[in-house]
């Protein structure tokens, strides 16, 4: 999964245990969007949510040579039905992750 923030996903090491936030995305020219992003991207909305509690954490890839993407990949042992919640909320939310 894409974690928003690289500079968090750096700090992991495999075998750590983390807490997934997912913050879902709202379009500028919202009533909360409005003039808050960045180059005309959206924020984060008020809505933050727990996806998961204590997963842990199996591999952190490198970042590929040349790829700017954003945001930094992180490999979790979760059971399946938590990684179709994970994959769902990465489509529509930023993804964060805090240390257990």
């Amino acid at each position: 999964m894409r974690i928003a923030d690289a500079e968090t996903v750096r700090l992991l090491k495999p075998g750590d245990r983390v807490d997934v936030i997912a913050a879902p995305e709202v379009p500028t020219g919202t009533a909360f969007g409005q003039g808050a992003g960045i180059g005309g991207a959206s924020r984060t909305g008020p809505d933050a949510r727990v996806i998961v509690t204590g997963a842990r954490v199996t591999e952190v890839p490198r970042a590929a040579e040349g790829f700017r993407d954003g945001g930094a990949l992180v490999v979790l042992a979760v059971p399946r039905t938590v990684a179709t919640a994970l994959a769902g909320a990465g489509v529509t939310s930023r993804l964060a992750v805090t240390l257990c």
